[in-house]
Formats: C-alpha cells, structure tokens, sequence
C-alpha cells in the first residue's frame, strides 16, 4: 500500500484523545507565536500586499481569502521561529497545518472542535509523510516544514471539505506539484515565508480537487512523483497504525531554532563568570551543523540560528525565551561576541538529534552539562509551561482567553482573538 492510499484512508480517521489534547496546546501555541509574528513590522508590506475582504481572520488584525489568510498566517505564526517542532522528522507541524485548517474552517463556518481534529490529522500527516521522505530529502536542502507540511495541510483542508477518496488522492496530487522550500533560506524573511507558502498550497490543493481539477494519479509516490524526485527515501510508515506522532511534539521555551534547545538547557545547570570563560565546548549531532551553526551572525534572524551565540546569550544572563533578546543589537554586542567567539561545535553521531553535551573551561576548572529534549514532560508541566509563554507573548489575560476558545466550540470566539 502506497503512502498516499495510507493518506487518503487517514484523512477521515477519528482522531486519537491523547494525541487531540497535546494538539490544542499547539493551537494556542500556533495562536500566541502568530500574534507576537504580526506585532513585528517587518512583515507589514507582505500582509498589506496579500490582505484583501474576504471571510478569513488574519492574525494582527484585516481579513483575506482563504488561501491567502493560510499564507499570510503560515507566515506570521513562523516569523519567530518559536513555534513546535517535531523531531522524527525535523518540522514545524503546525504552522502550515494550523494556519491551512483555520481558513477552510472560517470558509466553510466549522466548529473549533473539527478545526481541531483536522489540524491534528493534517499535524500528524505531515510528520509521517516526513518519515517517509527521511533524513536524505532534509540533509539534501530541502525544508520539512515546507515539503511535508504541504502534504499535511492538504489532508487538513480535504477533511473540512469531506472530499471524497478521488477528490483527496487528486489535491495530494496537485500538492505535489506545489510544494517546496529550502533551507537555504534559514535566517531570512524566506524561512517563515516556506510555512506560508506551504498552507496555501494545502488549501489552493483542496479547493481545486473540489472543483474537479484532476492531477498525476499518485503525484507522491508514483513514477516521477515528489518523493522519487526530490530525495524521498520510501522509509515505513505507521499512518493510522494506533502510534501517534504528535502525542511527542516538542513545544518551544526558547525563542530560535530547536537544535539548540538542547544546549541552552544544559547551560542552565551551569553558572559560571561569563567573563572568566576560557573555552566552551559543544558536542551535538551532526545534522544540526548544517541547520543552526552559524558562527558570526549578522542580524537577530541569523542569531536564532547560532549555538555560538545563544550559548553566549545564556551563559550571560540573557533569557533565551524572551523573543526580543534575538535583535540586531545583540548581534552585534561586542562582549557577546568575544564570548560567541570561545565557543567550538563538533559532530557526535553518538548522540541523538535531541541530546547535546558542553564542556565549559572557566577559571581553571572544568564544568560538564547534558541534555535530552527526549525527556518526557508531564502534560500538567507542559501546561503550565505553555501557559506562561504565551502569556509572556500575549499576555495573561488574552492567554487565558486563547486557552478557554481551544476548548469551546465557538470558532468566532478563537478568531475574535486574532485581532
């Protein structure tokens, strides 16, 4: 059975109660990260040039279409990279798929409840049509979140619109057709630009298969498909096999790039003199070079990307979940970057892509740190820590109410938020 007969077949799946849970806090996470992306002004001319009447709520504030309010939000809700990731896979799931979801359910006047449900199926195709792409289709230049988020907002989207089997393999066909992203483009405007471009393409797939327009008939894995054409590896999948993807999504608690969760962590355990460091040490996996090494960042983009420079940030005092501590500024600090400049990263295959190990030579003495994202997080500590974050980017009360909508029915209550 192809990968996309597993799709078709799971688009109507019902859903699984754990997995739904762990996918409303990435809602409200969607929802927190995308209205502190729209307060930057960086990204104003963009929505202004997409924005125009039509019955979907853009975050920040207007409306749009629907397939332009799942790019300009794909867009936003990535813009500070501080939203979940998922690790088998190394991808953003729910900013393409979230965003995808929203506006075909604002389009077609759906409950919360099913924008939910959707997102969490699309959410968890896209992890596994990562899975199925592997390891080689990323380390190649190819960005997940944008490739197999494509693939996941179509799911989302067909399963609002209840197409049928033949509707669903077509949009899965003109997906492929449509989705890109690379990730050359880390540390620009371009990278959240891929999550938008990828909810659109979920949308305008759905949209068009429901009109009639046909496609290739497996255009993912069939003959000069997406996977055989872009460095798929045709790895197992486990699609509606009952073992759920998202149950182990990772929430950010640190404003950049994921890979170096791990290390800002393991800081943590450490306190040392910044001032009296001779030498710091970091041990990873050797996918994250490529991903988050920048050694001498340029701009507050580029530092979301640097374990040099946010294991200088840390080690001096300066809060790595603080959105605004990633500016332009402190790229340039001369004492952070004499501190990012005793700072060497090498390759451990030893070590999983969510554990990293520092070693930290300060006046004379030795200081040894490890972390393990893999660790499990009790959903009652998930909560809390997710809860403080988006109050910390929103603030507590519209947290609190962001919160209430996830678990209410109304989906004008949610969008009424956006604003």
């Amino acid at each position: 059975m192809t990968i996309t007969v597993n799709l078709i077949h799971f688009t109507n799946a019902a859903v699984d109660a754990n997995a739904r849970a762990v996918m409303q806090f990435s809602v409200l996470d969607w929802a927190a990260c995308g209205l502190a992306g729209a307060a930057e002004s960086s990204f104003d001319d963009f929505v202004t040039a997409n924005a125009a009447e039509g019955p979907c709520q853009i975050l920040g504030g207007g409306t749009a279409s629907p397939t332009n309010a799942a790019l300009i939000n794909g867009t936003l809700s990535h813009a500070l990279d501080f939203d979940d990731t998922h690790f088998a896979h190394i991808g953003h799931p729910s900013v393409a798929v979230v965003s995808a979801a929203l506006a075909v359910a604002q389009h077609i006047n759906a409950t919360t409840h099913d924008m939910i449900d959707a997102a969490l199926i699309g959410a968890e195709s896209s992890v596994q049509v990562g899975l199925w792409l592997g390891r080689d289709h990323y380390q190649i230049g190819y960005h997940q979140t944008a490739t197999a988020g494509a693939y996941g907002a179509t799911v989302a989207a067909a399963r609002l619109l209840k197409l049928n089997p033949k509707q669903i393999r077509a949009a899965l066909g003109l997906a492929s057709t449509m989705a890109s992203g690379l990730k050359s483009q880390f540390g620009t405007m371009g990278k959240p630009l891929n999550a938008g471009l990828a909810a659109r393409c979920g949308v305008e797939a759905a949209l068009w298969a429901k009109s009639g327009m046909t496609s290739a008939d497996d255009g993912l894995q069939g003959p000069l498909g997406f996977g055989e054409t872009h460095q798929g590896q045709n790895n197992p999948t486990s699609i509606g096999q009952g073992h759920w993807q998202m149950t182990t999504v990772s929430h950010k608690f640190h404003a950049c790039c994921h890979g170096l969760h791990a290390i800002l962590e393991a800081l943590f355990e450490i306190t040392v003199d910044p001032n009296t460091v001779q030498s710091i040490h970091v041990k990873t996996h050797p996918r994250w070079l490529s991903v988050c090494n920048i050694k001498s960042p340029r701009t507050g983009l580029e530092c979301k990307f640097s374990y040099a420079q946010t294991a200088a940030m840390a080690l001096s005092g300066i809060n790595t979940g603080d959105i605004e501590q990633f500016s332009d500024a402190n790229a340039k600090d001369q004492t952070l970057m004499a501190l990012a400049a005793k700072v060497k990263v090498t390759a451990d295959d030893q070590l999983s892509e969510m554990q990293c190990h520092v070693l930290i030579k300060a006046g004379g003495v030795e200081y040894v740190a490890s972390h393990d994202l893999a660790a499990p997080m009790p959903l009652n500590t998930r909560t809390e820590k997710l809860l403080k974050k988006a109050s910390g980017l929103v603030g507590l009360d519209k947290s609190k109410a962001l919160w209430d909508a996830c678990n209410r029915g109304s989906l004008h209550d949610f969008t009424a938020l956006l604003k």
